[in-house]
């Protein structure tokens, strides 16, 4: 039903937008308007007229990807993007960590990426134009003649959306102008940069009177009660956000000198605005009810649209209705269709880098052996298995990654009573029994001794186009979803899919606090929620959290947490940036110009990463891996065409009798193996290890590049990427912007920017 609802919210925000494509009009137009803004005032006299100028705002900065708005700002949302390739998620240089392409605003061979303006004659791709759009309407309601109570509604959506379009210019630039009005379109009114203190309190105070003007409405312990309402903001997301700009705060970022009278503050304020959140339906979903293998964890992520859990604080939503159609609705989620393999019609898959795979959890909650980072962290008793890792891991590990032999159900249309001859892709799999298996072979037995050889194939017709592990961390599992938020029939993939992004989650609150009564003392408290979110996914006793963890230790718990929870969700390069984790913040000196109020202090003074035990990212490299078919056990071919010889070298091996039968057979001993994650972990592992330890081993494989000499290239962050610079569009458009300190003033012949965005 929640599809249905979409589309009506769509249709009502397509009607908000055609006001704010009025913006390409005619000067005669605007010259009639009286505030040179997009709409007459006279619209904010009811409240149906304000309402869609907010869902117009809404569809224009909510996050989600390049179809759900935003689009003048990257937008993470767990995908391989620019920022999460300059993470350990993904191999793959993104573009802050290219060692062969430094970004410059001037002389650079990078390309200066510009999230401050965009395109700044476009009010739809500027932050500035979104920035517009809502002082527009928090004039023009104030002004109005609606009720007291429709106001508040309208003023307390308003003032979030301006919060959230100030905190992505925030976390990235730092100090930007404050504008709080709207301003005549003429070159007289241009404002300066104000410092990132003033822009934080700025942002802080629109966050809390949001939080205070939807309190009435939305703190019932349900949040709104109409269904057109259920995906608009809340006094819930609002605190939610105010919890995340309050550790930005806190962060090494913009704390250089340790104040950790900062993190007391925050401690306070989020552990008093929590009970706020709570009152607006949301909790920890699944907290009673974990399931097999964290069940109930990855249910969550497919559930927001059945309102079946309180995790999602701050989602967007889509409908499933095809494109093309007059007028338009459409709205797909694209993720399942990107995560999901090409031999079911998905996009080709997801493929994530070993580093984090490797880190993930042992099954006692502790670090794997081998793990080389977080070294004031214990170590698991568990063994690590190299050539198995699947084995005694973190019960997430299961549902956030996909790798040879595990069950990936889904709802199609295909025809059970076939398999692989019925099939255009080969797949001997029904939707509802798919196994993904992508173990790789080579055509010659000393193929495999190159990291960079890529003539390797997959089964099931993946062959090129398979991936060594899959991601599938937030897919619609079909064994979890039994009605699923994609339109299999129609479109013959994942494409027209519905699901619910959740930008912000209640798991990420927890944490957020857990951080802060980290920071404050509060050792007993944080440990504590980092236990509640281990036991919602089947932990029990300690959660492999030690009782007498504190300080430095603590703190690098809860990070690690947070990387392992929030993993592939957008949040790691935020994370890096506001810890300084590519070089621990050792290296500003080298910032021209750079003052004394950047270099780290207190705690913090011999850097971030020797503070916590953490390894830099800068000097690392991400590699993939693969599953191969072991060197010995067969080589095979490079095309697979219905009717012709199965390339596969195992499948020889694993079939017993003659044709016909011989692919009845091997597929019926292949799925022997496969983990359905409907047992226990320890009956799936014992399932699928011997078919890895009969058959393959672990290969790595060439993540990030080499150079053109063929030399190793490693990750490289430049300290002055922690505050963005200004492009040398930006700066020409508004001559009261100053540069950023450690990036080329385009307006003085490249002389060295002198903002500070620290200072006072």
């Amino acid at each position: 039903m929640e599809k249905y609802i979409m589309k009506n919210i769509f249709k009502f925000i397509v009607l908000g937008l055609v006001i704010v494509a009025m913006t390409g009009c005619s000067d005669e137009f605007l010259k009639e308007k009286k505030n040179y803004s997009q709409v007459s005032t006279d619209l904010y006299d009811y409240y149906d007229g304000a309402l869609g100028r907010i869902a117009a705002v809404m569809a224009l900065c909510q996050p989600g990807g390049a179809n759900s708005g935003q689009g003048w700002f990257y937008d993470p949302k767990g995908g391989p993007d620019d920022f999460s390739k300059c993470t350990e998620e993904y191999a793959g240089f993104g573009r802050f960590v290219n060692p062969e392409a430094h970004l410059d605003v001037m002389t650079g061979t990078g390309s200066m990426p510009d999230y401050f303006q965009n395109q700044a004659n476009n009010i739809l791709q500027t932050p500035w134009g979104n920035i517009r759009q809502v002082n527009d309407i928090i004039e023009g309601t104030l002004a109005g003649k609606m009720e007291q109570e429709d106001k508040n509604k309208i003023l307390g959506q308003a003032y979030f959306w301006r919060a959230w379009c100030y905190y992505n210019l925030f976390q990235l630039y730092g100090g930007v102008p404050i504008i709080d009005k709207v301003l005549e379109p003429i070159a007289e009114n241009v404002t300066p940069r104000s410092s990132a203190e003033k822009v934080y309190n700025f942002i802080l105070n629109d966050l809390n009177n949001s939080a205070e003007l939807l309190k009435p409405f939305t703190a019932n312990g349900t949040g709104w009660t109409k269904s057109s309402e259920f995906a608009c903001v809340t006094a819930g997301t609002a605190l939610a956000v105010k919890s995340r700009l309050m550790l930005l705060w806190c962060s090494p970022l913009f704390n250089r000198k340790a104040d950790m009278s900062r993190y007391t503050t925050a401690y306070n304020e989020i552990k008093k605005d929590l009970s706020v959140i709570n009152a607006c339906g949301y909790k920890l979903a699944y907290a009673e009810e974990p399931g097999i293998n964290a069940a109930g964890w990855a249910k969550m992520f497919s559930d927001v649209n059945d309102k079946s859990n309180g995790e999602a604080i701050f989602f967007t939503l889509y409908n499933d209705i095809t494109s093309g159609l007059t007028p338009d609705y459409h709205r797909n989620n694209g993720w399942e269709q990107s995560i999901r393999p090409k031999n079911c019609f998905g996009g080709g898959g997801v493929e994530p880098a070993a580093n984090l795979f490797d880190l993930f959890p042992m099954a006692d909650g502790k670090l794997p052996q081998n793990a080389s980072t977080y070294t004031k962290l214990e170590k698991s008793e568990f063994p690590v298995n190299d050539a198995a890792p699947f084995v005694d891991r973190d019960p997430r590990f299961y549902r956030t990654y996909a790798f040879p032999g595990v069950r990936w159900a889904f709802a199609s249309s295909f025809d059970p009573t076939k398999t692989d001859t019925g099939d255009p892709n080969n797949n001997p799999f029904t939707g509802a029994n798919y196994e993904l298996w992508n173990y790789v072979w080579y055509e010659k037995d000393t193929d495999p001794a190159s990291v960079d050889n890529s003539k390797y194939y997959g089964p099931d017709n993946l062959l090129s186009g398979v991936k060594g592990i899959y991601l599938r961390k937030a897919t619609d599992d079909g064994d979890l979803n039994s009605t699923p938020h994609y339109n299999y029939a129609t479109s013959k993939n994942f494409s027209l899919c519905y699901n619910a992004f959740i930008e912000l989650r209640y798991a990420e609150v927890l944490l957020n606090l857990a951080e802060a009564a980290a920071g404050a003392g509060q050792n007993a408290e944080a440990i504590d929620l980092l236990r509640q979110i281990r036991k919602r996914v089947g932990y029990t006793g300690d959660c492999g959290i030690s009782d007498g963890l504190s300080g430095a230790a603590l703190m690098s718990a809860v990070l690690y947490e947070r990387q392992i929870e929030l993993a592939y969700e957008g949040r790691r390069f935020e994370d890096m940036r506001r810890w300084l984790l590519f070089d621990g913040g050792t290296h500003f000196d080298e910032i021209e110009g750079c003052p004394e109020t950047w270099k780290l202090g207190g705690e913090w003074a011999g850097g971030t990463c020797a503070w916590l035990g953490v390894t830099p990212l800068n000097g690392q490299r991400r590699e993939n891996l693969q599953f191969r078919i072991k060197v010995g056990a067969g080589t095979g071919g490079n095309s697979w065409a219905v009717g012709a010889a199965n390339p596969d070298p195992l499948f020889t091996m694993l079939s017993i009798g003659p044709d016909p039968d011989k692919q009845k057979q091997y597929l019926t001993k292949r799925s022997t193996f496969a983990m359905t994650l409907r047992d226990s972990a320890s009956i799936e592992q014992k399932k699928l290890l011997p078919f890895y330890t009969n058959y393959l081993t672990r290969k790595t494989i060439l993540g990030d590049g080499r150079s053109s000499t063929q030399a190793m290239l490693y990750v490289d962050f430049l300290p002055r990427y922690y505050f963005l610079g200004l492009t040398s569009g930006a700066q020409s458009n508004n001559i009261a912007l100053p540069q950023t300190i450690g990036w080329e003033n385009s307006r003085a012949n490249g002389a060295q920017g002198t903002f500070d965005p620290l200072a006072e």
